[in-house]
């Protein structure tokens, strides 16, 4: 009989191989760049860049139907059996393998499927927002790949999309979906005041400033997950876009939270939270003090934007934003 296969560690908050993984990270975040750019060229234009986000699947990460002509697709990071998907509404599939390879070839490989099904869309063809802007197809460096590693990281987001789905829940005003941002590779969600917000500096590496400013076009509170880089392992986040005054001196919980001046925002790192009694109820309680210290500070309307009473059940039996 064959060997059994491991089984994953599928615990709800494991240790996390943030400094095993670096080369794995890499990979995947420069591999999401190129399919969420075909996302973007797929359109239409959403606010915020919102169509060309990607999300957390049961399996891994994906775009979600996208608009081509006359008919849908999308593209799925399998990271179970680690494979790469592509699909759509006139019943093709096809894929391959994730492993050890380069850029280059991910971009090749997928190009190539997107072609048979007759998607021919044009991509910019350089990472953004990472330090190294090396084209796509001219990155042959052997990209390194653990398969242990990539389920691993996946099922970080996985726990984070779970935590800032329920967070998105209880607010009535503008809010954005649940995010996987292939730039900065991060998952957030954001809350808006509903108001306008100053001209964004902009200033990220190896991209448009027009896209910073499109992006923070209006006053926001946002929360997330980060994987970390380097010397900075895991975490999730919360800042307010204009800064308050005073928000950096707020007092959040819990006690393990504290305001970070290199990153200027509000850090929660994973493994301070951890082994605790309830890290579930730690990452609550920082995404809503950390939001409550945004819109008080900043003067939000938060009658207008928050229920008077929220459900806790789905489907809530009755029409639970409408003011009594």
């Amino acid at each position: 009989m064959p060997d059994t296969p491991p089984i994953p560690n599928t615990s709800a908050w494991p240790v996390l191989p943030w400094r095993e993984w670096a080369e794995t990270r890499t990979s995947v975040h420069l591999w999401t760049q190129i399919v969420g750019k075909v996302a973007l060229a797929a359109g239409p234009a959403v606010n915020h860049f919102w169509e060309a986000g990607l999300h957390v699947s049961p399996r891994g990460i994906t775009t979600g139907a996208l608009p081509y002509h006359d008919r849908l697709f999308a593209i799925e990071f399998d990271f179970i059996d680690q494979r790469l998907l592509v699909s759509d509404s006139q019943g093709h599939t096809d894929g391959f393998a994730l492993g050890r390879m380069s850029v280059a070839s991910f971009h090749r490989q997928l190009l190539a499927i997107l072609h048979s099904f007759d998607v021919d869309l044009r991509i910019h063809g350089r990472p953004n927002e990472m330090d190294e802007a090396i084209p796509f197809d001219q990155d042959e460096r052997r990209m390194n790949y653990v398969p242990a590693q990539a389920e691993a990281l996946w099922r970080s987001f996985l726990l984070a999309h779970r935590l800032l789905f329920s967070f998105r829940g209880p607010f009535i005003g503008k809010a954005s979906p649940v995010t996987l941002y292939w730039g900065s590779f991060d998952l957030a969600v954001a809350r808006f005041s509903g108001r306008p917000a100053p001209l964004h500096p902009g200033g990220a590496p190896h991209c448009p400033d027009w896209v910073q400013h499109e992006a923070y076009s209006r006053e926001l509170s946002a929360a997330g997950w980060w994987p970390g880089s380097g010397e900075i392992g895991p975490l999730f986040y919360a800042y307010a876009y204009p800064q308050p005054a005073g928000f950096e001196r707020a007092s959040i919980r819990p006690l393990a939270a504290s305001f970070d001046e290199g990153l200027g925002e509000f850090v929660l790192r994973y493994d301070d939270i951890r082994g605790t009694p309830d890290p579930e109820a730690a990452v609550q309680d920082f995404l809503a003090t950390t939001y409550a210290a945004a819109a008080d500070l900043g003067d939000w309307d938060r009658a207008m934007l928050e229920p008077a009473d929220y459900p806790l059940t789905s489907p809530p039996g009755r029409a639970w934003t409408v003011k009594p």
